[in-house]
């Protein structure tokens, strides 16, 4: 009798709880939010970018600020986006927010 419970009982009991441990739970996560804003694309222009490489692409600006600081940075307005220059050469490019 004791052969019995070394053969099958035993066994069986470390494999069952073997196969307890293994189990796993189903998390359910919630739904993205859903956003009335649209994604959209917008081309820029693109880092070492030249004053005049801007202009023959995206046309003149909307508005052109005065230099400022050393090196001196100038601002490009257009309607979409803002060019930062640092001397003659594009160093960020920012897309504008519409005003709510």
């Amino acid at each position: 009798m004791r052969w019995l419970l070394k053969l099958f009982i035993l066994p069986a009991l470390v494999f069952g709880l073997y196969l307890n441990s293994v189990r796993a739970d189903t998390i359910a996560m919630p739904e993205k939010a859903k956003t009335n804003a649209g994604s959209y694309s917008i081309d820029l222009p693109g880092r070492g970018m030249t004053m005049a490489g801007v202009t023959k692409r995206f046309g003149p600006p909307d508005k052109k600020l005065a230099k400022v600081g050393t090196p001196p940075i100038t601002r490009w307005i257009y309607k979409d986006f803002i060019v930062y220059f640092e001397y003659q050469y594009v160093i960020h490019a920012v897309v504008t927010q519409p005003a709510p």
